[in-house]
């Protein structure tokens, strides 16, 4: 999944969403070298990750696409997945859209310190063109694929789809409705057990 899903996926807990954000950055047994909550954080990242990438359903969403973008599919497809997840935000969560990415903004801010390298340079651009508002409308995705497909110097061709999601919306929304229940309910059994399991 991408940061929209990781960070909803995280809870109420600042510290385990900036643990979440970040857990790309940490590799192998690094998470052991921060606090309870981040720790909670990079594990659950974990978990959701091995999760999505085993489930059937995303797997179905990711065929579709595995003819044209090979082992970009899985990339493209957690963006897209993002993009329904803001679309109908309202069905998952009761605080506005724009209200819960300013809160979680904020919160970069507040743990700014605790943050990798890699995301400290990252998050100025993140609020400056609101990446996670952006992920609602087809014009954001776009841009979203396009920056995605000047990162792999334009090898990709990411950028172009946004043609199949606009060609199979249905049928991605349909897809991403689905897995979401199955990840949602899974994502909170994890985290129930880290809480209980994860010494400071």
């Amino acid at each position: 999944m991408n940061y929209l899903a990781h960070i909803y996926l995280s809870g109420d807990n600042d510290l385990v969403t900036i643990g979440n954000f970040m857990a790309d950055g940490i590799k192998g047994k690094k998470y052991n070298d921060y606090k309870k909550y981040i720790k909670i954080g990079i594990l659950l990242h974990r978990h959701i990750d091995s999760f999505t990438d085993s489930h059937p359903t995303f797997r179905k969403s990711t065929k579709r696409l595995h003819k044209k973008y090979g082992h970009y599919s899985g990339i493209i497809v957690d963006i897209l997945y993002d993009h329904f997840l803001a679309k109908n935000w309202t069905k998952y969560c009761d605080i506005p859209l724009e209200t819960y990415i300013e809160n979680f903004y904020n919160s970069l801010q507040t743990y700014y310190d605790v943050l990798p390298e890699r995301i400290q340079k990252m998050m100025p651009y993140m609020i400056t063109d609101n990446w996670l508002l952006s992920y609602g409308s087809l014009k954001g995705i776009t841009r979203v694929l396009e920056g995605m497909n000047r990162r792999t110097n334009n090898k990709s061709g990411m950028h172009e789809a946004i043609h199949e999601l606009e060609d199979s919306y249905a049928d991605f929304e349909a897809e991403f409705t689905s897995f979401f229940e199955a990840l949602r309910h899974s994502s909170k059994q994890k985290l129930e057990e880290l809480f209980k399991n994860i010494t400071p």
